[in-house]
């Protein structure tokens, strides 16, 4: 006969292993609810955050202030590479330009530029709008040099009605250039096969893993060549009889201030403040430069990252975003 377990007549030491296994599995279910409507609830807070960041930064774009009625001198800075996305990209530059042009209390533009240089495209985009926007509204734009205008911001120099350079400024670099990396030597010393399928002979053109093709190289020669007379045509069209062309002109060289003053690729010598009391007359400086919201780029950063994060969560759960 059996005796009575934890008080129960004809309990059992197994009833009881049960119950407690049951009232475990309870509340570890309930746990599990709570944690789930608490990750809901979280993400749901963290969208709203997000949400409420865009819309914050949509409604704070930094914005020129409202035209000035006084007279003063605007001022854009080109500082960096000229890149697209870049904040001396085309796309900001050309929007600066314009909103110191439509201000009639501007009565001239200043170029403040520090820049290695960059694209091509960019460069002769901003180019263009400048000779347009000076034929439009009749204001004079000057390009005032710092530490450096190279490249496709001398391209971008070119357009101003004068430049103004410090003598210690690096001044120049009139070429073009596409640069890259072969690996066929280490390859073969790795023993390395390269394998490599395309349609369309010239499709893998300029591939570091292969061989530099002649015919593919002189075409590449040839488009780089048609480039740099464009920009060639650019710097002849805009510095006109001020030039002293030499066989180094157009090389690549890159000179001091002093001496490109002396070659006729910059006018004299002369800081912003310099220019703004002594050229436009209009001591008064007013910044147009146009930047991206600082706000508005964390939130679409933070926006990449919380999308990237959903991304590989459903990886791994085996869900396909397409």
């Amino acid at each position: 006969m059996n005796e009575p377990f934890n008080g129960q007549p004809g309990g059992s030491p197994n009833a009881g292993w049960e119950r407690a296994t049951i009232e475990k599995l309870l509340f570890a279910q309930l746990k599990e609810q709570q944690a789930a409507r608490r990750w809901r609830l979280a993400m749901r807070l963290l969208w709203l955050a997000v949400f409420g960041a865009l819309a914050w930064a949509i409604w704070h774009v930094d914005q020129i202030e409202a035209p000035v009625s006084t007279p003063h001198t605007a001022v854009i800075d080109i500082r960096g590479p000229i890149t697209a996305g870049a904040e001396a990209s085309a796309e900001h530059v050309v929007a600066s330009l314009r909103n110191a042009m439509e201000d009639s209390g501007a009565q001239a533009v200043v170029l403040l530029i520090d820049s290695p240089g960059g694209s091509p495209v960019q460069a002769g985009i901003i180019n263009d709008e400048i000779t347009r926007l000076k034929a439009l509204h009749g204001k004079k734009v000057y390009a005032v040099v710092e530490e450096t205008c190279a490249s496709a911001a001398y391209y971008v120099a070119a357009a101003a009605d004068a430049i103004y350079v410090d003598k210690a400024s690096l001044v120049g670099s009139i070429g073009v250039l596409m640069d890259g990396f072969g690996f066929t030597g280490l390859m073969d010393k790795l023993g390395i096969e390269r394998r490599l399928m395309v349609a369309g002979e010239n499709k893998a053109l300029l591939d570091p893993f292969s061989p530099q093709d002649d015919n593919q190289k002189a075409y590449i020669q040839g488009m780089l060549g048609e480039i740099h007379n464009q920009f060639i045509a650019v710097v002849k069209k805009g510095r006109g009889e001020r030039l002293k062309e030499s066989p180094d002109t157009f090389s690549g060289l890159v000179w001091s201030g002093q001496q490109a003053v002396n070659l006729g690729l910059a006018d004299g010598l002369g800081n912003l403040d310099h220019v703004a009391r002594e050229v436009v007359k209009a001591e008064d400086i007013v910044d147009y430069t146009q930047r991206e919201n600082v706000g508005l780029r964390l939130a679409r950063q933070f926006g990449v990252s919380i999308g990237h994060g959903i991304y590989q969560a459903a990886a791994h759960a085996g869900v396909q975003l397409r």
